[in-house]
């Protein structure tokens, strides 16, 4: 396969990973979820949500365990407008039935177009920072321009390298209890990438931070690991979504008397741009979160978009 290919994007970190590397243009469709960059919105949309995701963080949770307990899709492939396009490479995941498409959909689905011999399958399941750089190479691999992606992920270790040297002299004292919320009802911690995000920001997270998904906690456990900063970053939640989610959060005492909260450092942040999406934005994400724990330190991150759209402090 070469720089000629037709890519399907059935992840909004894929298509940014395509865009980053200059094959925008070989894109033919995405999923219902992609929506950086600004090229993608006249993009065919290969896929759709059985889920209304202007409901509550409660009313989604319950929605999408009656799907999977009932056996019926989140999300769905139009197979129809497949059908009409010429391509020769799908990008989907294996890491998350809540996220996009899972991938035996996507199998049966070019099964079903007869074109399992003209098409590729590219999986993507990164659990670390370092896997995502692994496959924005595979990408590039696949498509004829190993080169440039060594190129382009060589830039995005050195902003790595940069924070952590910033911050290599810390004590462990000097690391903030720190909790990352990924959903708010239920309540949940962060999983994946996102606790080695938390370390190389020079944060610590409570015990179970070690968990390769995100975990369902209690208000008990994140009162008793009591944070110094709480960064809240619903997963596909902008930020002035996430800002009207924490809301409610002001009628709970046990939030309330956290030390986080006493003392001011509770930020939302965009969680649907930056944090849960495991592409290329993931080092600004690193950037913004080193930028929140260690102000003195850490100038605030260079965004695309202006910073008042990525984060906000509240409460």
């Amino acid at each position: 396969m070469d720089t000629s290919s037709r890519i399907v994007s059935l992840l909004p970190s894929a298509t940014e990973m395509l865009f980053a590397l200059g094959l925008g243009d070989q894109v033919v469709a995405v999923s219902h979820a992609c929506d950086y960059p600004k090229e993608v919105q006249h993009k065919p949309r290969a896929t759709f949500s059985r889920i209304d995701s202007s409901q509550s963080s409660a009313a989604i949770d319950v929605a999408v365990h009656h799907q999977l307990s009932t056996g019926k899709p989140l999300y769905e492939i139009d197979v129809p407008l497949l059908a009409q396009l010429q391509f020769d490479l799908i990008i989907t995941q294996s890491q998350c039935e809540v996220c996009a498409v899972q991938y035996t959909d996507v199998v049966a689905a070019i099964d079903q177009l007869d074109r399992t011999k003209q098409t590729s399958i590219l999986t993507l399941h990164p659990h670390s920072l370092e896997e995502v750089f692994e496959d924005l190479i595979q990408i590039g691999q696949i498509c004829g321009i190993k080169q440039y992606a060594e190129s382009k992920v060589k830039d995005y270790r050195r902003r790595v390298a940069t924070i952590v040297e910033s911050l290599h002299q810390l004590r462990e004292e000097d690391r903030p209890r720190t909790a990352m919320i990924e959903w708010i009802d239920p309540l949940m911690l962060a999983g994946n990438w996102m606790p080695e995000l938390l370390r190389l920001a020079g944060g610590r997270g409570p015990s179970l931070d070690t968990v390769e998904k995100s975990l369902v906690t209690t208000w008990n456990a994140i009162s008793e690991f009591n944070p110094q900063i709480m960064v809240l970053c619903p997963c596909g939640f902008d930020l002035p979504r996430t800002c009207r989610e924490a809301r409610e959060l002001g009628q709970r005492p046990d939030f309330l008397s956290l030390q986080a909260v006493c003392a001011g450092f509770v930020y939302a942040v965009d969680g649907n741009a930056y944090f849960n999406r495991s592409g290329p934005r993931l080092v600004e994400s690193l950037e913004i979160l080193a930028h929140l724990l260690h102000p003195q330190k850490i100038g605030p991150p260079r965004l695309p978009a202006p910073t008042e759209t990525a984060w906000r402090k509240i409460y």
